[in-house]
């Protein structure tokens, strides 16, 4: 279970789907070699040092091409594992073994990576106010999958979705007319459900942003002294939250100025996937 996230029914959703892209009709080689069932086994193995994340999607792709699967699972989500480590043996019929490698592979490879490198940026903020935060900038029918690993990673999710939060952003500002115009329709349409974030370019429409009431406003792309006068300007009237180009060797120097929240799209869009394989397929009786 991808706790805090989505349920089974989606995963499973997102999981046939994915498997349905990979197994048109029928998988060539594996029917070819394997005509008939054979229990089996194969090893799951890491190549390289990072947090391991997204092991029940790896198990549950398998049970869903055959539910007599079963994966003797060595370590959990969240663990700091290393090159070589053997991490769990995966058994069940052959055929859906083959099918599955890729697949299951290719979820446990993004997510971990994700975590990976989730847990790197946040060493670098630990023992400071300022959260670390994901964006919506994730993987076409990976979200649930991207966002839970940067949760394993040590960092928080920003809006899951549109329909997660407000943040009137630049082209919504454009289409109102203003800051003020944008929040007050804001308000007016849920006025007590949502906080409202606005997103401000400039110290001008910053002090728009805080006339208007926003709650949270996100500094986007500023310098960090455009940042510091912003957040003195601030002055507690609202939470803060640095966006756009937020890099490792920003963070301390962020967090120092004392905003509330960093944001950095690079946790899902950028992060390398981890190295790992399913190996030494045999068959058992």
């Amino acid at each position: 279970m991808i706790n805090g996230v989505t349920n089974r029914v989606n995963i499973d959703e997102y999981i046939m789907n994915a498997l349905r892209e990979d197994i048109t009709s029928e998988d060539v080689t594996t029917n070819a070699i394997m005509p008939e069932p054979r229990q089996g086994k194969a090893d799951l193995i890491c190549k390289e040092e990072g947090v391991i994340c997204g092991l029940e999607v790896f198990k549950r792709t398998f049970e869903l091409l055959d539910d007599t699967a079963v994966f003797e699972c060595y370590v959990k989500d969240g663990d700091q594992v290393t090159k070589g480590q053997l991490m769990g043996v995966i058994k069940g019929d052959i055929r859906a073994l083959l099918s599955g490698e890729r697949t299951a592979l290719n979820y446990l490879q993004r997510m971990s990576g994700i975590a990976t490198f989730t847990r790197e940026l946040a060493k670098e903020l630990e023992g400071c106010k300022t959260k670390l935060l994901d964006t919506r900038k994730t993987t076409p029918n990976m979200r649930p999958f991207e966002k839970y690993a940067v949760k394993v990673g040590g960092g928080n999710n920003h809006r899951y979705n549109l329909s997660d939060g407000i943040l009137i952003k630049d082209n919504h500002i454009g289409a109102a007319g203003s800051i003020t115009k944008a929040v007050a329709m804001a308000k007016d349409y849920a006025p007590f459900v949502r906080k409202i974030e606005v997103e401000v370019e400039t110290l001008e429409q910053l002090d728009e942003a805080i006339a208007a009431g926003a709650d949270i406003i996100m500094l986007d792309n500023m310098d960090k002294d455009t940042m510091k006068e912003a957040v003195r300007r601030v002055a507690g009237k609202a939470e803060t939250e640095c966006s756009g180009n937020v890099t490792k060797e920003r963070l301390a120097e962020i967090a120092e100025i004392g905003v509330d929240f960093v944001s950095s799209g690079a946790l899902t869009h950028s992060a390398p996937i981890m190295d790992i394989s399913l190996k030494n397929l045999v068959p058992v009786e």
